[in-house]
């Protein structure tokens, strides 16, 4: 007989004995890290506990187990005195139960619980796996979450500062006096970056719908409504590859600052990280996957052209086009559309240099035609606006002055647009006329913040990849 039969049987004996195996509430008033942390003050006091047993050791007139709660694991002691003392040796491990007894220190040291009594609460039918811990097949682990964060306290512990990071960063958010908001998942138009969206379709109202690519846009329609300072911690889905640091679903925080432009932005994102780095690990020093890397302010701030002339060693300002064709053939660097100098630049820093940001780095001023959201410098209008946070070599953010010209907005859509339908391009960004009349209304001065909110965590817990610090990554079918 398998396991599973073996328990279900043991299932059907409880009933038989009019012993519920599924209880409705246990009065739990304590926790492990309590008591293991306060021993004088619980020392010979009674406690009530609840958890998973994860070790036995059933001997005849006693017997030894470690429950599991939420906080970590206690040695409970049990002997025959306990009236339904039979029934204790007969669970398995895996079950939950409830334990009610007095703190004491066995011989050994340890700090243990001696039971009164006890209650089972919940039979597991399963069996816990005995070889879980760093299992190579990782997928198992992330498709089965459940028994991944009951075998792995570690795993618990980075999403433990997963809510602290989110945590952190409201705060020094409210802090800095802005507000909260939600915007629409569900939206008629995708917009707000360059991304394939998820579509579905609306019964009710017999239209196609999209789930969000980007909350940005929404987020400058309160701007327009007199909002000045505000957030939003945005789910958003892009139907795209995935890979160690890229998640069909993931978490973006996102800010709009009236009368802010983007220089503004780079000393409050430089804050902000060192903030949450401080909050989540008590430091701003970090070692992710061997490297050594520090938060704290200031940075190191480049122009995206210095940074190609210093780690691709060519002066792309000063060279023509056929110049950066001839270097982009020599290192393999295929543009997927049309060639033009902007997306070019992009590709080059793309693929020849951010590999080489270990440490927090901005980089600044984009090409204008890959950033068609943000205002174009005022003294050289092919440059955006724009800047990127790197560590490790990975983009953190997007922020730029926002650009509140409806009609330089309007032309650059069209162009989006004319792309879509000529060259096949999923990416390409959508007329919004609402978002243009919006505008046509006004818009101060504002500048946004975007931040991915799953690689600052990863970084911050030493994470190999996304899917470690997303509870349910996103999976093929079984």
């Amino acid at each position: 007989m398998d396991l599973l039969s073996e328990r279900k049987k043991k299932l059907k004996e409880l009933k038989e004995l009019n012993i519920i195996p599924y209880e409705y509430k246990f009065d739990k008033k304590h926790n492990s890290k309590q008591i293991l942390d306060n021993f004088s003050k619980f020392k010979n006091k009674k406690v009530s506990i609840a958890g998973r047993i994860m070790t036995q050791r059933i001997m005849g007139g006693a017997s030894f187990a470690h429950i599991q709660d939420g906080d970590g694991q206690i040695q409970i002691y049990i002997n025959k005195s306990v009236k339904n003392y039979d029934l204790f040796k007969k669970l398995d491990i895996g079950d939950i139960i409830g334990v009610k007894g007095k703190v004491f220190k066995t011989k050994k040291g340890e700090i243990s619980v001696e039971v009164n009594s006890f209650q089972l609460l919940t039979k597991s039918l399963r069996p816990l796996p005995e070889k879980w811990h760093g299992l190579k097949d990782k997928e198992i682990r992330y498709r089965q979450r459940y028994v991944d964060l009951i075998m792995n306290q570690e795993v618990k512990e980075v999403f433990r500062k997963r809510a602290l990071t989110i945590q952190a960063m409201r705060e020094f958010l409210i802090k800095n006096g802005y507000i909260e908001v939600e915007t629409p998942i569900l939206q008629p138009i995708y917009g707000g970056t360059n991304a394939r969206p998820f579509e579905s379709k609306l019964n009710a109202l017999n239209m196609k719908v999209y789930m969000r690519i980007s909350n940005e846009l929404y987020l400058k329609r309160l701007i327009v409504g007199g909002y000045e300072k505000i957030f939003e911690f945005s789910q958003d889905f892009r139907n795209e590859g995935v890979d160690k640091t890229h998640n069909p679903e993931f978490l973006l925080m996102e800010t709009m600052c009236a009368y802010a432009n983007y220089e503004d932005n780079m000393d409050f994102v430089e804050e902000m990280f060192e903030f949450i780095a401080k909050k989540v690990n008590g430091t701003t020093k970090v070692t992710y996957q061997g490297r050594k890397i520090d938060f704290k302010r200031p940075w190191k701030r480049m122009r995206m052209v210095d940074a190609i002339k210093e780690f691709a060693k060519i002066d792309i300002e000063n060279m023509s086009d056929e110049e950066i064709k001839k270097f982009m053939e020599k290192n393999n660097l295929k543009l997927e559309t049309k060639f033009s100098r902007g997306l070019a630049m992009e590709l080059i820093f793309e693929e020849l240099v951010e590999k080489n940001l270990i440490q927090p780095t901005i980089i600044y001023d984009y090409p204008f035609e890959t950033c068609g959201l943000a205002k174009p410098k005022k003294d050289n209008p092919d440059y955006a606006e724009r800047f990127e946070p790197y560590v490790n070599g990975w983009e953190l953010g997007n922020i730029y002055s926002e650009l509140n010209d409806p009609e330089i907005l309007r032309a650059y859509w069209k162009k989006q647009e004319k792309k879509n339908k000529e060259e096949k391009d999923k990416e390409a960004q959508r007329m919004d006329e609402d978002f243009l009349r919006a505008l046509e209304y006004g818009m101060p001065p504002t500048s946004g913040v975007g931040i991915g909110v799953d690689r600052l965590v990863m970084l911050l817990t030493n994470s190999e990849s996304i899917r470690d610090v997303i509870f349910f990554p996103f999976m093929r079918p079984e």
